[in-house]
């Protein structure tokens, strides 16, 4: 079996499942393959403490990881990577910051790390790179002689074509796509606009069964949505301290009736839609204004940068607002808690609860979606308001699947999700349920890797000098 080496932003320690899902995901085969995982550090150093690998064994895998200078850090990570690429993928041309000449520190960064990983590699490996941080580096690979197969996953989503083309630029990164054997997408509608652009602005041949051929070489794509371990979670949710957060909701919220929401403080999020849909359902439904409560967990993300502080102080204000109005002495509408909360006490608070609002404007998946419904009890098993927005209404379509712009519409949804009926919620999370457990981590990660192994790159030219 062929060695892997997964290339990410960041890497974690396998054996940790806490580390996260793509850590829990890639756990079996790297631990099987004696593989190999390299990304960035997590450390800035001064510029001139050198640009060396550092290793440490984790089990039978290898982690190899390089340090960034502040100025690599700034202009790769925080400029282009989550300045330029993560607000235009998400459809927030407003947000994206195009004119401060990033892009040379994130081919700098890029080509840093094929430099560094280059000398690591085995003639028969299989590397697999993850996410927008990384388009370019198999581009990079190439360039340096690298013939080995590689895959690209990307987990966020890929607008239309001309909201990619309104990325200067855009033309050299879609191209560096093609230094890939295979690149994955979270749905079909990501697929789609893939291919919508390749054959558009690339003029690439589509030569069918999920081939296009441009800059001679072709390339293979599919949609390949991520999952979740569904027995590691279910252990979680039975697990002492996942138990002891549900006995205590239950007992706190004996007489409400609990909704949840748990995010990443990200304006892709929708949280201000969010709480502005509840709102709405206060209003036009008095009559249980006192018995739901939601519980809203935003986690931080990035608040030194404007457009989060921004919606942090719009959404602090919006629920302070929702309180003031209709909360009273023994009950307010939306308790709302910026912090961390910790993974294994989450599952308690999905059981507890009977509804879940997961309504990003925008997500490559969303994983939330498939814990809260792995968390219920199957015999009174909660209901998922999702977002059609968020990559996984390709897959639960039993959700109650809103528009999140649709203030109105989506609190009808949760007023139908708090009076459904028991027999219609069995059936839904039923049909959710299965498709959860088929289409669970361990067969995203098969099923790319299977994919990537059948993948064959016609020409393997050295076009890419020039990228």
């Amino acid at each position: 079996m062929s060695r892997l080496v997964v290339v990410s932003n960041r890497i974690a320690d396998p054996r940790k499942t806490a580390a996260g899902g793509l850590a829990v995901a890639l756990a079996e085969v790297l631990n099987g393959t004696g593989g190999l995982w390299f990304g960035w550090s997590g450390k800035i150093v001064d510029a001139t403490e050198g640009d060396d690998v550092h290793f440490m064994q984790a089990g039978p895998v290898k982690l190899a990881t390089v340090d960034l200078s502040q100025v690599d850090h700034d202009d790769f990570y925080l400029g282009y990577s989550n300045g330029v690429l993560w607000p235009v993928f998400h459809y927030r041309l407003d947000l994206a910051d195009f004119d401060a000449g990033y892009i040379a520190g994130y081919r700098r960064v890029n080509q840093l790390f094929a430099r560094k990983l280059m000398p690591l590699l085995q003639p028969d490996d299989v590397i697999w790179v993850h996410d927008y941080h990384l388009i370019p580096l198999a581009a990079e690979l190439r360039a340096l002689g690298c013939q080995q197969r590689i895959g690209f996953f990307l987990h966020i989503p890929l607008p239309p074509p001309l909201i990619v083309a309104a990325i200067p630029g855009h033309d050299w990164l879609i191209r560096a796509l093609f230094a890939y054997d295979l690149v994955g997408f979270q749905s079909q509608a990501d697929l789609a606009h893939f291919a919508g652009y390749v054959e558009s602005e690339a003029h690439a041949q589509p030569l069918g069964d999920g081939r296009w051929r441009a800059f001679g070489r072709t390339v293979h794509a599919g949609a390949f949505p991520i999952g979740i371990d569904v027995e590691e979670f279910t252990q979680l949710t039975q697990a002492p301290e996942a138990m002891e957060m549900y006995e205590r909701m239950k007992r706190e919220y004996s007489r409400r009736r609990l909704l949840v929401g748990v995010d990443r403080l990200d304006y892709s999020k929708g949280l201000p839609q969010r709480m502005r849909a509840f709102r709405e359902f206060l209003q036009k439904n008095p009559d249980l204004r006192s018995s739901a409560t939601l519980i809203q967990i935003a986690s931080p993300s990035r608040e030194d940068v404007e457009a989060y502080s921004d919606l942090l102080h719009e959404l602090e204000s919006l629920c302070g607002s929702i309180n003031g109005n209709f909360g009273e002495l023994d009950w307010m509408p939306v308790r709302y808690i910026h912090r961390t909360v910790a993974r294994a006490r989450l599952p308690g608070l999905f059981r507890a609860s009977q509804v879940a609002l997961v309504t990003p404007l925008r997500d490559g998946m969303n994983l939330v979606a498939k814990e809260y419904l792995t968390a219920q009890d199957e015999e009174d098993p909660g209901v998922l308001v999702l977002s059609r927005f968020a990559g996984a209404a390709e897959q639960l379509r039993e959700a109650l699947l809103v528009n999140p712009y649709d203030t109105e519409g989506t609190a009808a949804a949760i007023l139908l999700a708090l009076q459904m009926p028991l027999e219609e919620r069995r059936l839904r999370h039923q049909a959710m349920m299965k498709t959860i457990r088929q289409y669970d981590v361990h067969w995203w990660c098969d099923s790319f890797l299977n994919a990537l192994q059948e993948a064959q790159a016609e020409e393997k030219g050295t076009s890419w000098l020039r990228l």
